[in-house]
């Protein structure tokens, strides 16, 4: 893929990956939205600090998308295993393979 640039608060970056131009884009806004909450919401921090604040709240965020995820097999594996159970109880103990 080319490099595509990208704008993070007040420089610009040419970011080359395996995502096409719109998502690295989208990639780049939600960390510049992420910074600006940061900034707004604790006046006078040093850039550094501003962008630890930042990654941690993005790493937050993907670690509770993992849980969310892992949550959601979880359901699923429970649900059809409760599925195959009522569908053997229906069929009966002959007709299982």
């Amino acid at each position: 893929m080319e490099p595509v640039k990208v704008r993070i608060r007040n420089a610009e970056y040419l970011v080359q990956g395996e995502d096409d131009e719109q998502q690295v884009q989208r990639i780049a806004d939600y960390v510049n939205d992420k910074l600006k909450e940061i900034e707004e919401g604790a006046e006078g921090l040093s850039e550094k600090r501003t962008a630890i604040l930042a990654a941690l709240d993005i790493a937050g965020d993907y670690f509770q998308i993992l849980k969310e995820r892992e949550d959601l097999h979880s359901k699923l594996r429970q649900r059809t295993q409760s599925l195959i159970r009522s569908i053997d109880s229906v069929i009966g103990p002959t007709e299982k393979r």
